[in-house]
Order: C-alpha cells, then structure tokens, then sequence
C-alpha cells in the first residue's frame, strides 16, 4: 500500500472514530459518509460539481451565471452536442474552463495548470465547446412579434415614437491580434479604434433584450455597410421604426423596407438645431442608451470581449470578403 492510500485510510479510521463520540441525532448512514468524504479530500478534481453545489459566489465569480441550477441546466442543455471528449477532464469540468475563459479571459496557460492537462487539450477543449454553444444557444435569440413589442412596450419609447420602435441598433468592435496575411490585416483595421478589430452588429428590442447579432466583420467595415448586408433590414415589416446612432446613414434601405429610421440630427452647417429636432434627438439619446448598456454589460461580465483575440479564434468566412465566424 502506498504511503497515500496508507493515510487516507488511517484518515477515514480516525474520522469514523470521531463521527461515533459525536451525539447521535437521526444520523443515518448517508449522512455519515457524506461527513467523512466532506472532510478529505479524497480523489477531488478541480473545478467539478462539488466546488459549485453550494457555492454560489463562486458560480457566480467564475462562469457568470447567477445559481448553481442555471449552470447546471445550462450544461445539460448544451453537453450532448460536444464533439470532442478529453480523457482527463469530466465533461463538466470541460464546460467550466470554457466558462471561465470567457468570464475571466484566463490564458491558456493559465488554464492548463489550473486543470492539469496539455495546452493543446486546453485549445481543443475550448474550440469544441464554442461551437457547440453557437449551435445551441444562437436560436435563443429571436426576432420579436410585432404584437409582442407593441403589448409590453415601456413608457419611455411610448412617449417619444408611440409603438412603432422594433429595434435599437449598434456595433461594437473587439480587439484582435495582428493577422500576418495583409489583406486580413488590411480589412481589420480599424481607424476609429486604431488596432485591428473585428464589428459585430447587434439590436435590442425596447424591452432590453438581445433580437439580433451579425457575424463578426472586419473592423474597416463602415456601420451602413455593415447594416445593409448583414441581413437584419430583411426583418423589418411595414412601418417599423429603427433607432440608431449618427453613423447609420441607412434611411434609404430601411425605406425600401417600408420601415423608418430615427438617429440625431446632424448639426453640420446649422448655427443651432430646431426645436423639433433638438426634442427628437434628445428622445432618441435618452432610449438609444439602453443598447450601450447591454454592450457594457456583456464586456464587464465576459473579459474576453474586453481583451485581445488571438487570430486562431476567429474562421474566415469565404462566402465573404470582409466576415468571419
């Protein structure tokens, strides 16, 4: 018998003895062993259910999520459709390093010491689970009904567009690593935030919620190229109403939807702006900060939108020239 296995069992022999002078109270006997394995840390893998059952601080620290049973729910719903399986990690230790990179945006390193497998496991691991969280969790974010809307709208759209509002509209641009191919690099650059960026398009419906994400584009791509060829203004209907920011001169394609669209008034050549139009933009300013709201949101909860993505996380698109996945 090894020296290990030698204490553990003289260990167990002890607490039992322990366990047996302590008052006897309805114990029964799985209590008992719950006792004794809940004092040794007997064959404990980091990172497995037993650090997060009763822990919800640590849920909450490490994958975002606010309770153990969301993170649970969420891991049946997405588990069985991972196509890689390490040998050395259960399944659920898998999804919690590919949680705690994108909560904490740990190195790959980092997370190879933490878990106690190679580096390339660790890429391979994360690879697998991303696009198993795309496949399962990109239908959850739906295009509203416009009876939907127009029932639940809040007071604050009501008096300033009536019911007409579908959908508030932004980009936001990560950063990422310098591709070495200079078209990518060329195509990536962003001269508004001066590194090489990727832009992704997203709408939230004026109850707060995420009804729209684009594929990731280079970050040279300007906002009404971006608007016009992602395909959100294919669902818009008659008479909806866009908001959006100065940048999204679009008022043109969304009329070829029938659809209307409301951004600031340009104070280019004007002294000073009517007081229409200083009304209609400060209305426009004062529900347009719900969607950058969301975006801070999703960068404060998820570091990894706030770092550097390194180039291999990102899958050209050859359908496009200036997209990726």
């Amino acid at each position: 018998m090894s020296p290990v296995n030698r204490f553990q069992t003289s260990a167990l022999k002890e607490m039992r003895t322990e366990r047996k002078k302590l008052p006897v109270e309805a114990g029964t006997q799985t209590e008992e062993f719950e006792y004794l394995f809940s004092s040794l840390n007997i064959d404990r893998k980091p990172f497995d259910r037993w650090e997060f059952v009763q822990n919800e601080e640590k849920v909450k620290f490490y994958t975002g999520l606010p309770s153990f049973d969301i993170l649970q729910n969420f891991f049946e719903h997405v588990s069985p459709f991972v196509a890689y399986k390490s040998q050395n990690l259960t399944t659920f230790q898998e999804f919690v390093m590919t949680l705690i990179k994108l909560k904490l945006d740990a190195p790959h390193q980092d997370l190879s010491y933490r878990f106690n497998v190679s580096l390339s496991t660790v890429s391979r691991i994360f690879s697998s689970w991303m696009v198993a969280l795309d496949v399962r969790l990109a239908p959850l974010i739906n295009w509203p009904e416009r009876e939907d809307l127009w029932r639940t709208m809040p007071q604050c759209f009501k008096y300033s567009f009536g019911n007409k509002s579908t959908v508030i509209i932004d980009c936001f641009e990560v950063f990422i690593n310098r591709p070495s191919n200079l078209l990518a690099r060329a195509q990536t650059w962003s001269s508004y935030k001066h590194h090489n960026t990727v832009k992704v398009l997203i709408g939230i419906t004026p109850q707060g919620t995420i009804s729209y994400v684009s594929q990731a584009w280079g970050g040279r791509t300007s906002d009404k190229y971006l608007t016009e060829n992602c395909g959100i203004l294919n669902k818009l209907l008659p008479r909806d109403l866009v908001l959006a920011d100065r940048g999204f001169t679009i008022a043109e394609s969304v009329m070829f939807q029938q659809a209307q669209l409301a951004i600031p008034a340009f104070t280019k050549g004007k002294d000073q702006l009517d007081p229409v139009d200083v009304e209609k933009t400060r209305g426009i300013a004062n529900v347009r900060i719900h969607v950058e709201r969301v975006i801070g949101l999703l960068r404060r909860k998820y570091s990894i939108l706030s770092g550097i993505l390194p180039i291999d996380f990102l899958i050209s698109n050859p359908g496009g020239s200036n997209t990726s996945d």
